[in-house]
């Protein structure tokens, strides 16, 4: 087998590295990133369809908007609850095993929303849906680093949550077009139509992941062994771009007050984000947009900006080999769009604009931060950590809801809803920056010249 250097000294983007590796990574991507999206989305459909059902649920279920805020925040407790044991135990089973119980379980739950009749079903139904969802997402961003480097992560992490940009661009008139279309057919309303058939793919989903995936590189019948030895190459001499911890294992980690930092950090942002999601659609009818099929379609323009953001975003991170900057960018163009929507004054236009910005802001901020963690964490400690950052920074939407709505109810005004979520922006912008450092630059610069472990 040749060996090759790259040549004198390591060069710190990706995009610079030999042909045959970027070959590599390309294979590995389109072999298991349009899946891992397609999953994703469904996954993210079921979490924020309660949005949309909840336009026509109104008029069949007497349930409140309080109702309606704690059962899409009650999702987040469930999640909360077993998020952790859920990555511990992927890493002992394996990521086929392990998606097959969570897809298939919660696409039954996802279905069985369409009988809720009382508020505590309601609750139910959502809780669990969390208690079987947990675990997917900070499953998947493990799974991720499995197969790529830092160098690489950033883009592809980015790549993976366009899925939440993309199911929402498809959301709105999909979910519109359900109420609207199957509303009464065989005597079932447009929502309980929605979640069956969005529930349903879940569960097939979760039978092909178990024998369409591999567990690990190692595994991949798709790849030579060459293709195996250069990859198993480029993750030990793998090189973050972010000061990272020297976690021995996951109870060393637990005592690393950093990690909670950043779990309040992720808080902050994922409160602030879902609080938008599932309000978007009333902010919009409230805009004066009557007919539910243009709410949905007009809900679109921030998920195709957020799309595009993260890509590049992603991409850019990769290629400067920088992570705090680009998030804190992220949030604050968030805080800006959301500062605009309330000071356009009834413009349909200018909030439209103000929610486009806001919306390319949260979307392409997350996958910069669990690029971050993922360099953040020791190999020992990544599959705990990164469940137990997104599991803490989960409560922000099991709160963040709830309290705004407390808050619009009790002044009688959204005003001060709004200056919550822009301060939360802004606050784990300034949070990212203080609790975790940039590497040495110097490192990588510095660091002597590498084989790519294939032919060119």
């Amino acid at each position: 087998m040749a060996m090759h250097a790259t040549g004198v000294g390591t060069i710190p983007s990706a995009e610079r590295e030999p042909i045959a590796v970027t070959k590599l990574f390309s294979k590995i991507g389109w072999r298991i990133l349009p899946f891992l999206i397609l999953c994703y989305m469904i996954a993210f459909l079921d979490r924020i369809n309660i949005g949309y059902a909840q336009l026509q649920m109104k008029q069949t279920l007497t349930f409140s908007d309080a109702t309606y805020g704690f059962g899409a925040g009650i999702f987040f407790v469930g999640y909360f609850l077993f998020e952790v044991p859920s990555n511990l135990l992927l890493e002992r089973i394996g990521v086929r095993k392990t998606l097959l119980r969570i897809m298939f379980t919660w696409g039954i739950v996802a279905c069985a929303m369409a009988f809720v009749q009382t508020p505590v079903q309601f609750y139910i139904a959502r809780f669990l849906l969390g208690v079987l969802e947990a675990g997917f997402f900070p499953g998947i961003i493990l799974y991720l680093t499995y197969w790529y480097p830092s160098a690489r992560r950033g883009q592809i992490i980015a790549m993976f949550m366009t899925a939440t940009a993309i199911a929402s661009v498809i959301a709105g008139p999909l979910s519109g077009a359900t109420m609207k279309y199957f509303n009464d057919i065989e005597g079932w309303h447009g929502w309980q139509w929605l979640f069956i058939s969005q529930g349903v793919p879940a569960s097939i989903l979760g039978l092909v992941a178990y024998f369409y995936l591999q567990d690990k590189p190692e595994d991949a019948k798709w790849l030579s062994a060459e293709e195996k030895t250069a990859l198993r190459f480029q993750l030990d001499h793998d090189h973050k771009d972010v000061e990272s911890a020297h976690h021995a294992g996951f109870f060393q980690m637990l005592k690393d007050p950093k990690v909670y930092g950043l779990a309040f950090t992720y808080f902050l942002l994922l409160g602030a984000t879902y609080t938008m999601v599932f309000w978007i659609p009333s902010l919009i009818k409230s805009w004066g947009v009557a007919d539910l099929l243009h709410v949905g379609l007009l809900a679109t323009l921030p998920q195709i900006a957020g799309i595009i953001g993260t890509i590049l975003m992603g991409r850019h991170s990769d290629k400067t080999r920088e992570r705090r900057w680009h998030y804190v960018t992220c949030v604050t163009v968030a805080a800006i769009g959301l500062l605009a929507i309330t000071f356009s004054q009834g413009n349909l236009l200018a909030s439209i604009i103000g929610l486009t910005l806001a919306g390319l802001g949260f979307i392409s901020a997350t996958p910069l931060f669990f690029t971050t963690i993922t360099e953040y964490l020791s190999k020992a400690s990544a599959a705990g950590g990164i469940a137990l950052i997104s599991s803490l920074g989960n409560l922000g939407p099991a709160v963040a809801p709830s309290l705004t709505g407390y808050i619009s109810a009790t002044t009688g005004n959204s005003l001060y809803s709004t200056y919550l979520i822009v301060g939360a922006y802004l606050l784990s912008g300034l949070l990212l920056l203080i609790i975790v450092k940039a590497a040495d630059p110097n490192e990588v610069l510095n660091e002597p010249a590498v084989a790519t472990g294939l032919t060119s």
